[in-house]
């Protein structure tokens, strides 16, 4: 580790500790890691032009895209999903495809064809969307 303070720099010097998961500090080292990522990951889907919005709760993420077609839906999740992967990468993280999910909502009061979205390109595997009624 080394510190800047100013103009001054500390000699390098090695630390063992670490911030374990849970901990107060570990929430804000992580909002400091992870910030600069949503914000790249939000100016390349707008350059884009992909309308869909990300939410973020510490280490999990959250897409919503609102759109009247199913398959439009999925093209625009599949598209930030690879943008946020691509991201993640090169940042050094990893998506556990295990947690991922998909959930469609719909106003209509009949059942409706529920699409899957395959993530298999990515390595991930095909997620089937969770059954909500």
């Amino acid at each position: 580790m080394q510190y800047l303070w100013n103009n001054f720099v500390f000699s390098f010097f090695n630390i063992n500790v670490g911030v374990e998961q849970g901990s107060a500090l570990s929430l804000i080292l992580s909002t400091f890691y992870l910030l600069p990522i949503f914000h790249i990951f939000e100016k390349t889907a707008k350059n884009l032009k992909i309308p869909v919005l990300f939410l973020s709760f510490v280490d999990d993420g959250l897409f919503i895209s609102q759109e009247k077609s199913l398959e439009k839906t999925n093209s625009h999740l599949f598209c930030n999903y690879n943008v946020i992967l691509s991201l993640l990468e090169q940042f050094g993280l990893v998506i556990k495809y295990g947690k991922s999910k998909v959930f469609h909502f719909s106003k209509l009061h009949r059942l409706f064809n529920l699409l899957s979205l395959d993530l298999s390109y990515f390595r991930g595997f095909i997620l089937q969307p969770k059954i909500t009624w």
